[in-house]
């Protein structure tokens, strides 16, 4: 099916489609010369303006040689797009020149010796942030080969991690580690890799979360080795410092990041204190029936109820933890455990600020003596984090969830893309995913 522009008031005399081709078309540099549809394919015959053209070796005037069909891939619509690009050829007349023959370069077409357009690398690159796509499916649509598309891909990419301006005005940092392979680390090395992400908010105090980077590793070294090539105007700039309970990072916010306030995630606070009711529940019920909870153990009947917030709880919910508690005297020592996990929790409910770090003081000073040891443990590692406790109530609630967010989409592209065997790959793919390459 050829184009027919018998119906346009832009006609030309010659046999290029009308000017509204070139403008539906919009690429610069070259024009319409030809539409037709063959097999399903949109193919769209395009050339340049015959004007002069210098040689790139020597500058001098180069003499035309005809042209030359090139087809490149392009954004697909209803079909897929073929451009065949008439791409000029030239010699170079001059002796003392070792070129003797190049052909014209179009860059805003396509890069040199490339066979997708810029705009479809474009158009790749926004499926592969915005609509969660693949390169197979990317592939699938454009009609040509993975490599072909991940190498046309993985260059724009290159160059975009390479930005250091995508480090600048960062003043919330969150650090979390995640697992990107469970294969021999022999084979593919780490398992683990820590991230680093830009939690500054904007304007209106709301946070963007952005992935800024993946290193190998699961460790204060790696975290530390990455500020440090940072450089100190990106360290002086960090003022929060938000984290997970690890040691490893702790010291390395300590030894690079001065300056900066480091900040004890609240999920990861409100989670110990789940944990040792849990343990609670799981050693009064061995000291109680000796053996795990099972179906019809009242214990076990409540573990989903002693995960939950009370202010969560219907009735129902209530007079069922009352009924187990009362079953056996030694069951006081969970339902204590609740009460102690509850007020750690309530801490960061609190409306006011000024009462979330009273009640956080609380707990500090109260924990560690509780005759409960698993709450004993648990106030003794509150009170070795105490500062960091604390800074949540003093930084305007920072925390880490920017992190566990951006972990969830790493999860989301890993399972689409059926695992990684590159970390390489991996990380730029992950930093395309969670806005890491956008400054």
């Amino acid at each position: 099916m050829s184009h027919d522009n018998s119906g346009c008031t832009d006609a030309r005399p010659t046999s290029y489609p009308c000017s509204c081709c070139d403008l539906l078309l919009g690429l610069d540099g070259v024009h319409v010369e030809h539409v037709d549809r063959r097999d399903g394919v949109l193919v769209v015959t395009v050339s340049s303006s015959a004007t002069p053209n210098g040689c790139p070796g020597c500058g001098v005037v180069a003499v035309g040689r005809g042209r030359r069909r090139r087809v490149l891939h392009d954004v697909p619509g209803p079909t897929r797009v073929r451009i065949v690009w008439r791409q000029r050829v030239f010699r170079c007349d001059e002796d003392s020149c070792a070129r003797k023959t190049f052909v014209e370069q179009i860059p805003s077409l396509v890069a040199h010796r490339g066979s997708i357009t810029k705009r479809a690398i474009a158009w790749a690159v926004g499926q592969l942030r915005r609509e969660h796509a693949t390169i197979e499916g990317i592939r699938r649509q454009l009609g040509t080969s993975w490599k072909t598309v991940w190498r046309a891909v993985e260059s724009e990419l290159v160059k975009l991690a390479a930005d250091e301006s995508r480090f600048a005005n960062v003043t919330t940092l969150g650090v979390d580690e995640h697992v990107w392979h469970h294969v021999d680390p022999r084979r593919r090395g780490s398992r683990e890799l820590t991230g680093m992400v830009d939690l500054t908010r904007d304007s209106s105090g709301k946070t963007h979360a952005r992935l800024l980077d993946l290193v190998p590793g699961r460790s204060g070294t790696a975290y530390a080795g990455w500020l440090k090539e940072r450089g100190d105007a990106f360290r002086r700039n960090v003022q929060i410092a938000a984290l997970d309970p690890f040691a490893g990072y702790k010291r390395a916010i300590d030894d690079t990041l001065q300056d900066a306030v480091a900040v004890l995630d609240a999920f990861h606070v409100v989670k110990l204190g789940t944990t040792a009711v849990d343990e609670v529940r799981r050693r009064v019920q061995q000291d109680t029936l000796g053996h795990r909870g099972r179906k019809g153990d009242p214990l076990f009947g409540i573990q989903t109820i002693l995960r939950a917030g009370a202010e969560n709880l219907t009735e129902k919910q209530r007079a069922r933890l009352h009924a187990a508690i009362a079953v056996d005297p030694a069951h006081d020592a969970v339902h204590v455990a609740w009460q102690c996990a509850q007020k750690l929790r309530s801490a960061y409910h609190a409306r006011d600020l000024a009462e979330g770090r009273r009640i956080a003081e609380q707990v500090v000073a109260t924990f560690p003596t509780c005759p409960i040891p698993e709450i004993a443990r648990l106030g003794r590692t509150l009170r070795r984090w105490k500062d960091a406790f604390l800074a949540y109530f003093t930084t305007g609630r920072a925390n880490n969830g920017g992190t566990e967010a951006v972990n969830g989409i790493i999860e989301l592209h890993r399972r689409l893309a059926r695992g990684f065997r590159n970390r390489e790959n991996y990380r730029l793919r992950m930093l395309l995913a969670a806005g890491g390459l956008a400054p």
